[in-house]
């Protein structure tokens, strides 16, 4: 049951008619693991946060760097040098003090990547390398989690939502990960993490809560510079190396130069 209190924070989710009080407490119980905290979790976290989501966690071992502000809008100068799971967390709750917050100050690796994630319902990928994003992929496969997927690049993003054993994953598109890891060294124009990551933070209050049609067995593609957005109409490939009949028993080794 909502409190009084959350009814009048939840009020304008509470007013549509597909989300309603019903919807909100759907978001209340919901578990979301956010793997990274770089300019992709910003808008993640604070959106999930506000919306009510009731237990976040957020994985990352890194520090603020004064090259993340322009682009990591939940952080402050101020912040430079500190952890930044630890100031992500501290924005949350003071944005939504009714929200708990779990952090995780290391990095997600073959170590930890099936455990790291078996406790939550959805995980959000907002990290900003292969390595990381194959390996979410295949941890989410062999637990059956669902997850979100996004990248950006440039002026570039893309998005794509996957549901393991029943709509296309990351090894459907991509069966074997990319060698290099140059592609993330070529700058980043602000503003689309923002877009990329609201649009994923909008996959996972429509994942919980059933309003419209989610992002599964597609991929929304979008250059800001022209602001030209497309969707590529995918399918989960029944010989797919990860979630295929002779997928995968475990997680794969996978490595970037």
């Amino acid at each position: 049951m909502l409190t009084s209190e959350e009814k009048a924070r939840y009020s304008r989710h509470l007013m549509l008619e597909e989300v309603g009080e019903e919807g909100q407490e759907k978001l209340k119980n919901a578990r979301v693991l956010i793997i990274g905290s770089g300019a992709l979790a910003t808008p993640n976290a604070l959106y999930l946060a506000g919306a009510g989501i009731g237990m976040i966690g957020v994985m990352d071992d890194d520090v603020v760097d004064i090259s993340n502000l322009h682009r990591q809008v939940i952080y402050q100068t101020d912040d430079i040098g500190k952890s930044k799971v630890e100031c992500a967390k501290a924005r949350m709750l003071a944005l939504n003090p009714d929200i708990q917050v779990q952090t995780y100050p290391k990095r997600f690796d073959l170590s930890n990547a099936r455990e790291m994630i078996r406790d939550y319902d959805l995980i959000l990928d907002a990290t900003d390398n292969f390595v990381s994003k194959f390996l979410i992929n295949d941890a989410c496969v062999l637990e059956n989690k669902p997850f979100i997927h996004a990248g950006v690049m440039r002026y570039c993003g893309q998005i794509m939502s996957v549901i393991p054993h029943t709509s296309a994953c990351l090894g459907c598109i991509f069966p074997t990960p990319p060698s290099s890891m140059q592609l993330y060294k070529n700058g980043l124009f602000a503003s689309i993490t923002g877009l990329l990551g609201s649009i994923a933070a909008s996959e996972v209050l429509k994942f919980f809560t059933g309003v419209g049609k989610p992002l599964i067995d597609s991929i929304l593609s979008i250059d800001i510079s022209s602001m030209h957005f497309s969707k590529l109409k995918i399918s989960k490939n029944p010989n797919c190396p990860v979630c295929g009949k002779n997928g995968i028993k475990d997680i794969r080794k996978i490595s970037c130069v």
